[in-house]
């Protein structure tokens, strides 16, 4: 069995292509998991899962998120450097997601972003987040404020709108704006164009926070389409819980990166995966939870569309209505 040091090696090897392939890498990671982190130790327990019968990665057991709510998942004894802390709606307890090493989660977030659009030089960045910027543990605000300070362009605008319109009306240079805002700001901005602003990419990424009703997410994204006059609304799917994340160029499909792999299982029995095109339970590998835990089960629904692609089309019944809580698809 490897140790932390060894399955780090392995991650930077797989990074760089370097004969290391993903299932191989999981399953280095499951086991060291199985053996260093206590809750996810008792989980398996509970499922009478021996560790040595687990030679692929479709009989690897995935952890619910909803234990992230009360207990503190750590692979191994060490002491954190920053807790991400999931937005909450009011009377609902936070998941919170203990970080060894905040530089390893932002340095993997920029990967996979410029895995999926390119170098972050060639963007700017105006991030409309408002109720994030309300908490100062939100993983989503670390990752936009090291994009900006990485690209050396961009900045924050919590709700001033009108700002925000004018620094993108004036904007001079080659670069590439990305406005990344959750649902009800750009839905609150909408409102106030009285001319289109094509040469953008419009990147959502959450709900309406208890800000009103929640939209299908087709229906918001023909809105922002139709005001900000853009061919395809681009979308960001990540959670406190992980440290990778998933993006969208378009039309709700999402394309996995490079670090994560999405598996969809039945919803009343998570030991059975549906076949692609069919709705299931999602569950998520990421290797680069090496210090948590990189199986979890989340309270997503969605549907495999094959080449590392998929759709996320809402939450399942018994879930907690998060603050982040996706839109369903109409």
């Amino acid at each position: 069995m490897l140790k932390r040091q060894e399955i780090l090696n392995k991650y930077k090897d797989f990074l760089q292509g370097d004969g290391v392939n993903f299932s191989e890498l999981a399953l280095d990671i499951f086991r060291y998991q199985a053996k260093n982190n206590e809750v996810y130790q008792r989980f398996l327990k509970y499922l009478n899962t021996g560790i040595d019968r687990v030679d692929t990665i479709s009989k690897i057991p995935f952890l619910p998120v909803s234990l992230y709510k009360k207990y503190e998942i750590k692979s191994g004894v060490w002491l954190e450097e920053r807790v991400f802390e999931s937005s909450s709606t009011t009377g609902l307890i936070p998941s919170k997601h203990y970080l060894r090493d905040l530089n390893f989660y932002l340095q993997n977030a920029k990967n996979i972003f410029e895995e999926a659009y390119g170098s972050l030089k060639d963007f700017c960045f105006m991030a409309l987040l408002p109720s994030y910027l309300e908490r100062n543990n939100s993983s989503l605000i670390f990752m936009v404020d090291y994009f900006i300070k990485e690209s050396g362009c961009g900045k924050f605008y919590k709700n001033n709108y009108k700002e925000l319109l004018d620094d993108i009306r004036e904007f001079k240079g080659e670069k590439k704006i990305i406005l990344i805002g959750v649902t009800y700001a750009l839905l609150d901005m909408a409102k106030m164009l009285d001319e289109s602003i094509p040469c953008i990419i419009i990147m959502e990424t959450g709900g309406m926070k208890g800000r009103g009703k929640e939209l299908p997410r087709k229906q918001v994204h023909n809105i922002l389409q139709k005001c900000f006059g853009v061919e395809d609304i681009h979308s960001e799917y990540g959670m406190t819980e992980l440290l990778s994340q998933s993006y969208s160029k378009g039309k709700g499909v999402f394309r996995t990166s490079s670090t994560m792999k999405v598996l969809f299982s039945d919803i009343y029995d998570p030991f059975f995966y549906v076949e692609a095109g069919k709705q299931g339970k999602i569950n998520i590998i990421d290797l680069a939870n090496i210090d948590t835990c990189s199986f979890i089960s989340t309270d997503d629904l969605g549907r495999d569309l094959g080449n590392g692609k998929f759709e996320v089309l809402g939450r399942t019944d018994e879930s907690d209505i998060r603050g982040c809580n996706l839109l369903f698809t109409g």
